[in-house]
């Protein structure tokens, strides 16, 4: 009896084994096809320009010059760091980054303590006032996902959107003092749709699924006019959009909005795995807009995730994956744009945002 055991426990691993891979049984968030087409791949180690990342964080486990390391390998000429801070927080930031800076750029957040009461509006101006005179250069990233503006620390603007009446002061001394804002608006579509076996971006539309079932909350298209409406009441501000605005399944609705607004730009940060799939739409928008649109990352620090942005960006690969970098399981394809607009897109927009001219 005993030595059937083991012969029983082969029989059932060998049963589970085969019926773990039956098509039946595979679930969609492992499924991890392995290209079969027998195609060029391009290992693109370092961009084809100098770059400036317009959409990078702060890691606290990383110093500035293990950062600085890992930067000159891809080509990263400088990295604008979104802190999200104010106050102590954003001096602790401030002082990693000291020390290099022709390498890093650093943004700071808005100070919402006190938020409807007596000289809120003038206190949270000094504050930004004194960042500005620490050096700090730019606003961001402010978010907001339809309750109002969610990043910025220690106190998050919950119930203002970026077109408040109350934020005037603020946005006119942005304009005063040359430093652009840097604004995450809504999500992408696919977060808004429902999470089931229709959604063509399941697996990510799943994680950062948008519920709107909380009264007041502004959809995708509503938050898109606050940004609108901002940017007309303060034609000297400059703007930036992450993420495509959150367009990527419809970039004729940022396209129209770039149109209407001379102040407007859009970064490109982390939303690759979402216009690689259309790479004819997307290189065409880009093209169209290649004044407007700067680089970003948004992704972490390692060397290989500026590298798969430069292969998506620069290279005529063809149907890729790239399951460690991106939530979804499209396959992907290479933009292959034009080296005259891939040197705007990686750095002279930015420089022109940057240099404030």
């Amino acid at each position: 009896m005993n030595a059937r055991i083991p012969l029983l426990f082969v029989c059932l691993f060998l049963f589970l084994s085969s019926r773990a891979q039956h098509p039946d049984s595979i679930l969609l968030k492992n499924y991890r096809p392995v290209s079969i087409y027998k195609i060029p791949q391009s290992n693109i180690k370092k961009a084809a320009y100098p770059v400036i990342d317009m959409h990078s964080h702060d890691h606290k486990q990383t110093s500035a010059a293990e950062w600085i390391k890992t930067m000159d390998s891809a080509g990263i000429q400088k990295s604008v760091i979104l802190t999200y801070t104010t106050g102590k927080a954003l001096d602790s930031v401030i002082d990693k980054y000291k020390a290099y800076p022709d390498r890093f750029e650093i943004w700071c957040g808005f100070d919402y303590t006190g938020f409807g009461q007596p000289g809120w509006a003038d206190r949270a101006v000094k504050e930004l006032v004194r960042g500005h005179q620490k050096g700090v250069k730019g606003v961001g990233e402010l978010g907001d996902k339809g309750e109002g503006e969610l990043y910025s620390d220690p106190v998050p603007g919950k119930g203002i959107h970026i077109d408040n009446p109350a934020l005037q002061p603020l946005l006119r001394k942005c304009a005063e003092l040359n430093m652009p804002i840097s604004i995450h608006v809504a999500e992408d579509q696919w977060m808004y749709e429902n999470p089931d076996s229709t959604n063509d971006g399941l697996l990510n539309a799943a994680k950062w699924h948008v519920n709107m079932n909380v009264p007041g909350k502004l959809g995708h298209d509503e938050l898109l006019a606050t940004l609108e409406r901002a940017a007309t009441n303060n034609p000297k501000t400059t703007f930036v959009a992450c993420h495509f605005a959150n367009c990527c399944s419809d970039l004729n609705k940022l396209g129209a909005m770039f149109d209407r607004h001379p102040n407007l730009y859009a970064d490109i940060a982390a939303r690759f795995g979402e216009v690689a799939p259309i790479p004819r739409t997307t290189a065409a928008f880009i093209t169209k807009y290649q004044d407007r649109l700067v680089y970003g990352t948004d992704m972490g620090l390692d060397s290989d995730t500026y590298q798969i942005t430069f292969r998506i960006l620069e290279s005529n690969d063809e149907h890729f994956y790239a399951f460690d970098h991106f939530g979804y399981h499209w396959a992907l394809n290479g933009l292959n744009l034009p080296k005259k607009i891939l040197q705007k897109l990686y750095h002279d927009n930015a420089a022109k945002i940057l240099n404030r001219k």
